[in-house]
């Protein structure tokens, strides 16, 4: 084949490729992180089938209460106070250079967050955990055990 037809093919498919990422990543229903509304009615429904799920008492209920609040606070504390985390990505490819600085104060400031929150969330976690029954320890033993992808069904 010659050259010229190889290297267009190259780029036809380069372009397709690109178009075709754009437009599945384009298509998001909203922008930026939740509303604080949303959160709360996201909370909610959690809370409710958790609690369905494994039949909590009211004691088992308000510990995993606390600790989807401890959830929602680090996530709160991850986004940071402009509540526009893709805006800080942005800004590092802004220019025509990527802006290192930034962004390992960036990185610096999300593990300070990390390092702040995450004790509660464990202690959090561990409380409900062992407020559990056996039983019901065994039902999220294996919940976690159908789970094995990241982003997959099973």
């Amino acid at each position: 084949m010659k050259t010229w037809i190889k290297r267009t093919l190259i780029g036809l498919t380069s372009v397709t490729v690109l178009a075709g990422g754009l437009a599945a990543c384009g298509h998001r229903a909203h922008q930026g992180p939740a509303s604080p509304e949303k959160v709360a009615e996201w909370r909610g429904k959690a809370v409710d089938r958790v609690s369905s799920k494994l039949d909590l008492n009211a004691e088992q209920r308000q510990k995993f209460e606390v600790l989807a609040d401890r959830l929602i606070a680090q996530r709160a504390a991850m986004i940071g106070k402009d509540g526009h985390p893709r805006e800080a990505m942005r800004a590092l490819v802004a220019g025509e250079k990527f802006d290192r600085a930034r962004a390992l104060n960036l990185l610096d400031e999300k593990t300070r967050v990390l390092q702040m929150a995450t004790p509660d969330v464990i202690n959090a976690l561990a409380d409900f955990y062992d407020s559990l029954n056996p039983t019901q320890q065994a039902e999220v033993r294996e919940f976690f055990d159908k789970r094995r992808g990241g982003w997959g069904r099973g």
